[in-house]
Formats: structure tokens, C-alpha cells, sequence
């Protein structure tokens, strides 16, 4: 029995095999390589998008600025932007599934960089000499600081990679963290709500708070839907989980109250503004409604944890330098809007 019972300890403590280092190894690769796809293809959609919208801003200050008197919806430019839209969307759909929410979120920053671009290049926004180390210098400055911060997302993002089936949302669901979290969500959004309802309380942080915090459902629905299409193309069929109908009536529920608030917002704040702080806030929130629904940053070390961390809050500073000097919005900033529609009664 002595023998027996040392000989197991001499086996418990033999080190890890080879075999089993090079399956720990390769389970870190496979992770690795799904955090770049899901990463390259936010990166792409959210570029995609840009490019689609400054066309259809493009479109719209080419009609009024020409008096043309065809509606915007009748030119090709506009269709093309729309239709770049749609696919730039598709691409940050997909990319919910393959890598953690944690990762995706605070990649929109590429869509500011991009717009700071081409706003200089395509649109051709003027600017007096005086004004190019104020503004300009700054948004350059912000472009550099994004793109270090989405550099440091891209390395340091957590590796939580669990396949989105019923099961596993379903039980991520009804877990303690996160209907604590949804409680607490809940009460604000009520506060929130009331002091701007009925005491107007018109602040912009108020109102992107509200966006925020829908935001947040928002892509926690996404990434469920979005991994339960994606396995279910696969092979692993999900859409008989009622779970998924479920996910899929809160995204776009919640896709719509936001789109309102930040409608309103548009009327009242600067589009620049609107962008900067619906950045830090909703990148904020989302972040941790993913932490703590889906466990992005379980059994992540401390130092990857930090290091993800300083990512996100350079790419906030650089966000807010790209966004804080750009001009005021001029009445075609809206890039779909049916007050940029010229009057086709007008001669």
C-alpha cells in the first residue's frame, strides 16, 4: 500500500507533458486567432461605415450646394453609401461572434479616426491657416493616441472564447452578477429618465447615460445573437432555443430607444460632442455589462487585465482630441436627415 500510495504521488507531481503543453498552447493560438478575425472585421465595418456615411454627407452638400433638385434618394452616390453602410454593419455584427464583447466595443474608435481622415481628404473641409495648429495638430495628435489605444486592445483583450449556445446564455442570464446588474441598470435608467422627462434635465451626459445603458443591452443581445447565427450556420443548429427570440426582440428594442435618444441629443448638442461623450460612456458601459455577463475577464491576469485598461483610456483621450475642435455642425451634418433633402418645389 506504501508503495502504492508514493508511487501516485511520484505521478502527481510529475510535470506537464509535452502533449499536454502543446494542447494548452494551441487552445491560446486558436484563441488568439479568433480575437484578430473578430478584431479585423470590427476594424473593417466600422471603416466601411465611415466611408458610407461621409458619402451620403458628401451627397447632400453636393445637392444643396449645386441646387440640384433631385431628392437624395434618387442618386447613386447615396445608394452606394447606404449600401456600404449595410455591409460595414454586417462586418461588426459578425464580429460579436468570434471575439469578447470587451474587444469589439471600444474598436468603434476606428469609425472617428477614419472620420477625422476623411473629413480632411474626401469632404475637403476648409481651413484657415491660423486655425491648423489649433485644430488640426490636435486631431492628429488624437489619431496617434487611437490608434496606440486600439493597439493595446487588440494585444492585451481578454481570451474568454465560450460558444454561444441556448444553454450557455440562458444560464449566463438568470447568474446572480448579472441580474444584480441589470437591478441596478434599471433603477438609473428609471432615475435618469424622470429627472429628464419631468424636470428636463437636458444635460448631454444625461441623455448618453440613457444611450449608454441601452447600449449596453444592446451588444450583450448582439453577441448572442450573432454567435448563436454563427454556430447555427455552422452545423450546431440554435434557433430553436427560445432564448435566441428572446435576445433577438431586446437588440432591436433596444437599438430603437437609442437611436431616439440620440436623435433628440442631435437637436440639442453638437455632433462632435454627441460623439466624444457617447464614446467614452457607452464604451464604458458595455464593456462592463460584457464583463460581467460574460465573463470576459475571468482567470485573466492582472497585468493583461491593466494593460487593457490603459488601452481603452488612451483611446478615450484621443476620441475626445479628435472630436473637441471640430467645427460646429453645419445644417447638413446629419448624414441621413430629411432636413438635408432639398425642396423639390423649389425652381
Amino acid at each position: 500500500m506504501d508503495g502504492a500510495h508514493s508511487a501516485g504521488l511520484q505521478l502527481q507531481q510529475l510535470p506537464p507533458t509535452s502533449s499536454s503543453m502543446s494542447l494548452s498552447s494551441s487552445e491560446g493560438s486558436f484563441s488568439y486567432k479568433e480575437n484578430l478575425i473578430g478584431a479585423l472585421l470590427a476594424i473593417f465595418g466600422h471603416l466601411v461605415v465611415s466611408i458610407a456615411l461621409n458619402l451620403q454627407k458628401y451627397c447632400h452638400i453636393r445637392l444643396a450646394g449645386t441646387k440640384d433638385p433631385r431628392a437624395y434618394f434618387k442618386t447613386k452616390t447615396w445608394w452606394l453609401g447606404l449600401l456600404l453602410l449595410l455591409l460595414g454593419e454586417l462586418g461588426v455584427f459578425a464580429s460579436y461572434a468570434f471575439a469578447p464583447l470587451s474587444l469589439i466595443v471600444p474598436l468603434s474608435a476606428v469609425s472617428v479616426i477614419a472620420s477625422a481622415i476623411i473629413g480632411i481628404i474626401f469632404i475637403k473641409e476648409k481651413w484657415k491657416p491660423k486655425d491648423f495648429v489649433r485644430r488640426y495638430v490636435l486631431s492628429f495628435v488624437g489619431c496617434g493616441l487611437a490608434i496606440v489605444g486600439t493597439y493595446l486592445l487588440v494585444t492585451f483583450a481578454p481570451n474568454s472564447h465560450e460558444k454561444m449556445t441556448g444553454e450557455n446564455i440562458a444560464r449566463h442570464l438568470v447568474s446572480w452578477p448579472f441580474l444584480l446588474y441589470m437591478l441596478v441598470a434599471i433603477i438609473l435608467f428609471c432615475l435618469l429618465l424622470y429627472f429628464y422627462k419631468e424636470k428636463n434635465a437636458n444635460s448631454i451626459v444625461v441623455i448618453l447615460l440613457l444611450v449608454a445603458l441601452l447600449g449596453s443591452m444592446t451588444v450583450v443581445t448582439v453577441k448572442a445573437v450573432s454567435g448563436m447565427l454563427v454556430l447555427s450556420i455552422q452545423g450546431n443548429l440554435q434557433l430553436d432555443y427560445p432564448i435566441f427570440y428572446v435576445m433577438f426582440v431586446c437588440m432591436v428594442a433596444t437599438a430603437i430607444y437609442q437611436a431616439t435618444f440620440l436623435s433628440q441629443a442631435s437637436q440639442i448638442y453638437d455632433s462632435s460632442l454627441i460623439a466624444s461623450v457617447g464614446y467614452i460612456l457607452s464604451t464604458t458601459a458595455a464593456i462592463t455589462a460584457g464583463a460581467i455577463f460574460y465573463l470576459d475577464f475571468l482567470g485573466e491576469e492582472i497585468l493583461h487585465t491593466c494593460m487593457f485598461a490603459l488601452g481603452c483610456l488612451i483611446a478615450f483621450l484621443g476620441v475626445f482630441l479628435i472630436t473637441r475642435n471640430r467645427k460646429k455642425a453645419i445644417p447638413f451634418e446629419p448624414y441621413i436627415s430629411m432636413d438635408a433633402m432639398p425642396d423639390e418645389g423649389a425652381g
